[in-house]
């Protein structure tokens, strides 16, 4: 069972390794906090299961950092872009879509036409 759970914690390491290197390869500030977010949930999760299976008497504990983890990286991450948006950082050459703009635009027009 110990090399089942070091199977899975090498897995959840890995993924937070080619993060690492995904964030030197993206484009802009949007795309690493959107792979950063979604890379280091993963791999922490992966990493804290498998030490559930090695350590079943922390499962309380590591399910409990799982539950944090899942509730705060998202949020965090939502809030740090949608900071970076509102101060002007630009976007990459090769984005095509602002659709936080657009919406704000279909917002105005809905507003206006009331």
């Amino acid at each position: 069972m110990e090399i089942f759970g070091a199977i899975i914690t090498l897995i959840g390491s890995l993924v937070l390794l080619i993060a690492s290197i995904g964030l030197v390869r993206m484009p802009d500030v949007y795309n690493r906090l959107q792979v950063g977010t979604k890379a280091t949930t993963l791999g922490t999760i992966l990493s804290l299961a498998g030490l559930i299976v090695i350590v079943p008497a922390w499962a309380g504990k590591l399910v409990l950092l799982v539950f944090f983890i899942m509730m705060t990286n998202p949020v965090s991450s939502h809030v740090m872009a949608r900071a970076a948006y509102y101060i002007k950082i630009p976007f990459s050459s090769k984005t095509k879509v602002d659709k936080l703009k657009l919406s704000k635009k279909v917002l105005k027009t809905k507003i206006e036409s009331k």
